[in-house]
């Protein structure tokens, strides 16, 4: 028997989408407002996904005390009302859309969370607009 259990979180953090290989026009023409030189921000709202077996003597799939302190050391602490271009690694050298914050998040997490469980990150950049991840 599988589940899935999901553990739902926010953050502010700015940042600016621009390709540094190509001309300001090109930028403005594909980013448009997104690559405002001075930045812009978001309220993103993120929700990390484990899919397993339901644990006999505990009854969980997973720790959920455990998966947030998790999501908050290695995605809110750093991520949280940063600017993602100056202040992650990650992105000193890649674009941080919707679908490569994602991605890092992901990989982050992947990192800390044994194989044993399938994991899927979920990150709304707007209500409107979200992306998901599976690995």
């Amino acid at each position: 028997m599988k589940v899935t259990v999901c553990r739902k979180e926010h953050f502010n953090a700015a940042h600016r989408l621009h390709n540094p290989a190509w001309t300001e026009e090109e930028n403005t023409t594909v980013f448009g407002l997104c690559n405002n030189p001075n930045y812009h921000g978001h309220n993103y709202e993120l929700t990390v996904k484990l899919k397993g077996s339901v644990d006999p003597e505990t009854g969980y799939v997973y720790d959920m005390k455990k998966l947030s302190t998790l999501v908050k050391e290695e995605v809110i602490n750093r991520f949280d009302h940063k600017n993602l271009n100056l202040d992650v690694e990650e992105f000193k050298n890649l674009n941080p859309t919707a679908e490569n914050i994602a991605v890092v998040i992901w990989n982050k997490l992947r990192e800390k969370i044994s194989p044993d469980y399938e994991l899927a990150i979920t990150l709304y950049e707007t209500e409107r607009n979200f992306v998901e991840y599976n690995g």
